[in-house]
């Protein structure tokens, strides 16, 4: 209300206020006058007390001053006391947390002790407890935390440590594989040997044939085999290796735990994998010699087997470094290459006996791994394809065998003079004629000595082909149909060949020619003995249904058809060098009165050479003699109308008569039997009409008769006739200068130079219809 705008309202509120301090202070005032007595009394006190205060302060500080010297060893003593306790409360802290150091110490310094002594798994192990269990206690000091701070680095030393030793053992396998492989090989070929042997000399006691090699193998033979792979397998017991015992597989197994334990597995197993594809690709790529020798391909397998032997080993001690689909796939990948490198390096193989090592090997191989697991299907097809060039390698080389055989026959019948000879060359060759066993020695096999050679050689063929066949889980009928078939290709094809090229050479003759016709059919005859032969080795009768046959018959028949064609050709040419011994005096006047001795020389050899065309065949020797009388005929003809020759006279055309009058006596003489009334006198029968013609000068009955059946010049061509009375008229006029003087000249030249005239209306009739 001070502030109020009522009037006065400040100057009331002053004059309230002093009269409420002059009030206080009376009261004040008041209060001091009622305690001033007490005051003073008080006052008083303290000066009575004042004397004994200072007598009490002196006394006091008299009694400090004495306890105070009384007091101070006790101090020393209660300090002593107090650091004597400080001390032995720090040591029972020391103690607590030494004893909760300690263990972690204690355990770090194992961890040193591992990590010296290449115990990483138990170092990964103890890093574990540390981490987990012992750390923890103490994770407040700074040496823990520089513990800590090392375990990620030892980690990493161990890692690249184990890594190493990884690379070590990698490295290891890879110069070891050979030597496992070939171990690996060793054993599985022994234990197959061990079952063969085993399993023929049950066969044998079941009464079963089983041909090795040449030889039939008894029960005694067989026991003294099984035996003796008994004693050598008992004697290397001790000496049969492992694949542990060549190579170290811990490495693998403290990688594979140190990187379980890191968690870190599959970082190990890609890495593992990625390097053992690598190794797989170097183990498979072969050396660019390899085809050259069994070595190489020794080195090349065993290399192959010794790589997948280790995966299988890893694959069953381990557990996820590899896995069966991992195996699998890298397996399939190694067929193929195997696959391809054999079929590149084999096709240069030319010798038998190295591609049959290469099968061996191949079998080997293939049982090795399969006994491991690996399916092998696809190498047993790959030998039937190396079956194939193992055959052409055998056929080159038995052509080569045949071609000796051939160059060192002297294809003449093979001479026996004593009993033991005659069973020597029939125990080579079956050989069966009564008739040849009655005569008595010396006596003569029909055949050369090729023949029993090359069915030695044949048999051997066999055995070799066998050989391929062996070991290649095959039935017997599969065998059977295979020794037929290469055996098949051996006659059809090289044999063949070898013969056909034979009887092409110039220097053989008819004789031989002959002789390679007789053992030709000799062979054929020898074709049912191979087969009997085979139906022994393989045990499959020939009566099956699907046996194959052998073609002998076929192959023979050709090669003799071959030799006859032979026969045939170089008969001619012999006939055509007599012939060009001929020399005619085409202008004599009269002839000589006897026949020409190029002809007869002709003849006698041609009685020589049909005298040994009876060991042919009736056919053969026949037909042989009907071709050398027509192209005698034929070359005779050609003679005559030959046309360089331009001039004929009469005396040259009787001689000429003379000489085709031996040739049909020496026809008519039954050079070779079996021919039937004047047939080989026809092949003479166009000569002989056109000499007729001249020789009787009976032109009005050709010219008459010409185009009848009942024709006596049925076989005279009119051009034949035209060219020869042509050759003769050019001969009238130049020996006749004085012909045209001579009445009976002229009337003959006249008759000639009508003859010829109606001669060539004839022929020009004849081209015009034509």
């Amino acid at each position: 209300s001070v502030y109020d705008d009522q009037p006065n309202s400040h100057k009331k509120f002053m004059e309230k206020l002093d009269a409420c301090i002059r009030n206080h202070d009376k009261e004040i005032e008041k209060m001091c006058n009622f305690h001033h007595q007490g005051f003073v009394d008080a006052i008083t006190e303290l000066l009575k007390v004042r004397t004994d205060a200072e007598k009490l302060k002196v006394q006091v500080t008299d009694t400090n001053r004495r306890f105070q010297d009384a007091g101070k060893e006790v101090i020393v003593q209660t300090e002593d006391i107090i650091r004597c306790r400080i001390q032995q409360r720090n040591i029972t802290t020391v103690v607590e947390k030494l004893q909760l150091c300690l263990p972690v110490l204690e355990m770090y310094s194992k961890l040193k002790e591992q990590m010296s002594a290449k115990r990483y798994y138990s170092a990964l192990k103890t890093m574990e407890q540390l981490e987990n269990v012992y750390f923890p206690r103490v994770s407040q000091y700074r040496f823990c935390q520089l513990m800590i701070e090392n375990l990620p680095k030892l980690r990493e030393d161990i890692k690249e440590i184990s890594m190493s030793d990884l690379k070590d053992f990698l490295e290891s396998i890879r110069k070891h594989s050979d030597k496992i492989g070939e171990t690996a090989m060793k054993q599985a070929q022994q234990q197959k040997a061990f079952s063969i042997a085993l399993q023929k000399q049950n066969n044998v006691k079941f009464g079963k044939n089983m041909y090795i090699n040449h030889d039939r193998i008894t029960e005694e033979k067989h026991e003294i085999i099984l035996r003796h792979i008994l004693e050598e397998e008992d004697e290397n017991e001790e000496e049969v290796l492992t694949v542990q015992d060549l190579v170290d597989f811990s490495p693998v197994y403290r990688c594979l735990h140190i990187y379980s334990v890191l968690s870190d597995e599959e970082t190990f197993e890609n890495y593992y994998r990625k390097q053992r594809k690598k190794q797989a690709r170097l183990v498979l790529q072969p050396q660019s010699s390899m085809h050259e020798t069994v070595d190489g391909y020794r080195r090349y397998f065993t290399q192959i087997v010794g790589f997948f032997v280790v995966e299988d080993h890893i694959l069953h001690v381990t557990q996820g470094l590899v896995t069966r689909a991992y195996t699998d796939e890298l397996w399939n990948m190694a067929l193929s290459k195997i696959i391809a490198v054999l079929r590149a390096h084999s096709s240069y193989c030319t010798d038998p006996d190295l591609v049959l090592e290469l099968k061996n090997l191949i079998v080997i191989f293939a049982d090795t791994l399969q006994g491991y697991g690996f399916p092998v299907n696809r190498l047993f097809d790959l030998l039937f394809d190396i079956r194939d060039q193992y055959n052409e390698t055998l056929l080159k080389k038995w052509a080569g065998v045949f071609r000796d055989i051939f160059e060192e026959d002297n294809y003449s019948p093979i001479p026996i003079v004593s009993e033991e000879e005659y069973k020597i060359v029939t125990s080579k060759f079956p050989f069966q004629d009564p008739d040849l066993e009655k005569q008595s020695f010396p006596k003569k096999f029909p055949m050369s000595q090729s023949v029993p050679h090359i069915y030695i050689q044949v048999k051997e063929f066999i055995y070799a082909s066998l050989k391929f066949s062996e070991s290649l889980h095959r039935s017997s009928t599969e065998i059977d149909d295979m020794l037929r078939k290469s055996t098949n290709l051996l006659l059809t094809r090289t044999l063949n060949s070898c013969l056909l090229n034979l009887i092409r050479k110039p220097h053989i003759g008819l004789t031989e020619l002959v002789q390679i016709i007789i053992n030709t059919t000799h062979l054929e005859q020898a074709c049912k003995y191979l087969e009997d032969f085979i139906t022994n080795i393989t045990n499959i009768s020939q009566e099956t249904v699907h046996t194959t046959r052998l073609y002998g018959l076929s192959t023979f028949k050709d090669a003799r058809h071959a030799a006859e064609g032979e026969i045939y050709t170089k008969l001619n040419q012999k006939i055509d060098e007599f012939v060009q011994l001929a020399d005619y005096d085409w202008t004599m006047s009269e002839p000589d009165g006897r026949a020409s001795g190029y002809l007869m020389d002709l003849i006698n050899f041609l009685r020589s050479i049909f005298q040994v065309f009876t060991h042919l065949p009736g056919k053969v020797a026949q037909t042989a003699c009907m071709s050398a009388c027509q192209h005698l005929s034929t070359t005779l003809m050609q003679m005559l109308l030959d046309s360089e020759l331009k001039q004929i006279s009469m005396g040259a055309v009787q001689q000429f008569n003379l000489d085709v009058i031996q040739c049909e006596l020496f026809a008519s003489s039954e050079p070779v039997p079996g021919f039937q009334g004047d047939t080989l006198q026809l092949a003479f029968i166009d000569l002989r009409q056109l000499l007729d013609l001249f020789m009787v000068w009976d032109w009005s009955t050709y010219l008459a008769d010409y185009g009848q059946p009942a024709s006596k010049y049925l076989r005279v061509n009119p051009n034949t006739a035209l060219t020869l009375l042509e050759k003769m008229k050019d001969t009238s006029k130049k020996n006749n200068i004085f012909a045209q003087f001579r009445k009976n000249d002229r009337d003959k030249q006249k008759l000639i130079e009508t003859v010829v005239k109606q001669l060539r209306n004839l022929v020009n009739g004849m081209s015009q219809h034509t």
